[in-house]
């Protein structure tokens, strides 16, 4: 029989989530084309705080980026097997001009340098709507930590 480490708390989740938002540079991000054609893609992140939101960068004609236009839907996720993220939210696209500088800043800051600049390259800007969080079986009944945008602890 395999043990775990006991459960962890709600409360104990929700600021392992956000530590790893802040700390994680890279998450894997699905999309999906208007003809239900899968696309899953790395892609460095900044979380913000203050907004709530998740940042990345791709260039315009990757299929991330075009599949996130006709629904504006996205999924995240941030981790390993064993101690998973999950994020399902709204997402737009930022032309690079239109994002703050001090994000623009801040992401480059937590990138090591790299700023995508020019035409070819649009930010995403996610709202996360779901987060759920587990490391094993034993947090599967209380992983949901979002629903609908509203923490719910």
């Amino acid at each position: 029989m395999t043990e775990y480490e006991p459960p962890r708390s709600r409360e104990q989740r929700k600021q392992d989530v956000l530590d790893r938002l802040r700390q994680d540079e890279d998450a894997w991000v699905a999309t999906a084309s208007p003809d239900g054609v899968p696309t899953l893609v790395p892609l460095s992140f900044l979380w913000e705080d203050e907004t709530g939101t998740l940042v990345m960068a791709t260039r315009r004609t990757n299929p991330t980026a075009v599949n996130v236009t006709p629904h504006g839907l996205i999924r995240v996720t941030v981790g390993h097997t064993r101690d998973v993220v999950l994020i399902e939210g709204g997402v737009r696209i930022v032309e690079a001009a239109d994002l703050p500088t001090a994000t623009r800043d801040a992401f480059a800051a937590k990138l090591r340098g790299w700023s995508p600049r020019g035409p070819r390259w649009v930010f995403l800007r996610i709202t996360p709507r779901t987060v759920r969080a587990w490391r094993e079986e034993n947090e599967l009944a209380d992983r949901d930590l979002m629903h609908t945008g509203t923490w719910l602890v």
